[in-house]
């Protein structure tokens, strides 16, 4: 199959990526919502984070499974459909004021994603050449990044538009005015998410009709002998140790970028830090997602030049700079540093996935099923960094992805190497 014939193929696929950037993003606004509505701690909070990413943990490796089975097509619009009835039962949860509810929504919501990012990854890494697999992936990413740039400032309008009172203010309402207050509420998210299950269906149904290339045929005609006697020589993905090391880096990214999102608003909002209204420091929230759409877009520009490994080191290294910054200064140069942070966020996922990908040929699906279950480091990091903020403070709880951004960089350094 010529080359040429794969745009239409990506173009489609760019969609898909669009789409689960944007209701990935929508979180950190729902986050500091639900917060307020059923008065939480960061820890109890947090749970949104924990119940959307441990759905990775769960399903990926089934999902990867279920690739091979069904093959990549069938796994993109089971994945839309499953992610389509996640949205819908956001609406019986805001309509009977149920927390347990949301965190159950937001599980079905992320096992259909997490199906559509097993299946869409390596898809996109394979429609083309290997040698600009990597810039390939960033570019579509960036597409994400869009979705994420633009939920923020949609939810901000949206969802963060109603104020919620405070538990004192409730008290003092009759059950008339209860009654409309909760039936407000339960709109500002009922609303949004039905207009998502649509969009969602809407895609299956695209994906359906659409006739898309079959990845093992893409396999077999760019296989190459010396590779395909390498991967006989595993018998197991598992043995592969880029890979591994891999998995554990998208732990640590996704944890970290994850947690520095979920606490942006609250963080945002400190008196000392820019002592912004909830509605404005969600509006400052698409700085750092946007950032990371910028990086992505030149990012694939710069990695067809410049070694993906060299410049996800140098943006490690640059993001974990930002952390301490962050952790050690305050007003306006801690705020515009943890926003800033976003911009070299921006290819590492990307980059990541593609050098861990590389070389298991036949092992593809599988290996993309444990880099998609390192997912789980965005349920497990911001819970961690809840507990310290509501133990030490929010700004020293910054440390924890720090951290994460400290392997980031040995990876990128050494751990990448086949």
């Amino acid at each position: 199959m010529p080359k040429n014939s794969y745009t239409g193929s990506l173009t489609v696929l760019t969609a898909l990526f669009f789409i689960w950037g944007f209701i990935t993003a929508l979180n950190d606004i729902l986050i500091p919502h639900l917060k307020a509505v059923f008065t939480l701690n960061y820890t109890q909070a947090m749970l949104v984070q924990f119940c959307f990413f441990i759905a990775y943990f769960v399903f990926s490796i089934p999902s990867g499974y279920l690739v091979d089975k069904i093959d990549y097509k069938g796994g993109i619009i089971t994945g839309l459909l499953i992610a389509s009835v996640g949205c819908l039962l956001f609406y019986p949860a805001a309509g009977l004021h149920s927390y347990p509810l949301f965190l159950t929504a937001f599980f079905v919501l992320a096992a259909g994603i997490c199906l559509l990012q097993v299946a869409a990854n390596p898809y996109v890494t394979i429609l083309g050449p290997s040698e600009t697999a990597s810039s390939r992936l960033t570019m579509t990413q960036a597409f994400n990044a869009l979705g994420t740039t633009l939920a923020p400032y949609l939810g901000t309008l949206f969802i963060l538009s109603t104020a919620v009172k405070t538990a004192e203010e409730i008290q003092v309402l009759s059950v008339e005015q209860l009654s409309a207050y909760k039936i407000a509420q339960a709109l500002v998210v009922q609303s949004p998410y039905l207009l998502l299950a649509a969009v969602l269906f809407g895609l299956a149904v695209i994906f359906v009709i659409l006739k898309l290339p079959k990845i093992r045929e893409i396999e077999r005609a760019s296989s190459n002998p010396i590779d395909n006697h390498h991967v006989e020589l595993h018998e197991s993905v598992w043995s592969y140790k880029h890979l591994v090391l891999g998995a554990l880096a998208i732990f640590f990214y996704v944890g970290s970028e994850v947690s520095i999102g979920s606490f942006l608003i609250s963080f945002l909002g400190d008196a000392f830090i820019g002592n912004l209204s909830a509605q404005d420091a969600g509006r400052y929230v698409s700085f750092y997602w946007g950032g990371a759409m910028l990086g992505r877009f030149t990012g694939a520009l710069i990695m067809q030049k410049i070694k993906p490994q060299n410049t996800l080191l140098f943006n490690a290294l640059s993001a974990m700079t930002l952390v301490l910054v962050v952790i050690l200064s305050s007003g306006s140069i801690a705020m515009w540093a943890i926003l800033a942070i976003g911009l070299f966020n921006s290819i590492m996922f990307p980059t990541i996935f593609s050098l861990a990908v590389k070389g298991l040929g036949v092992h593809t699906g599988q290996g993309s099923g444990i880099l998609c279950a390192a997912i789980v480091g965005g349920a497990v990091l911001p819970v961690l960094q809840g507990v310290f903020a509501d133990s030490i403070g929010l700004q020293s709880a910054f440390f924890v992805p720090a951290l994460g951004y400290l392997y980031i960089s040995y990876y990128g350094w050494q751990g990448h190497k086949q």
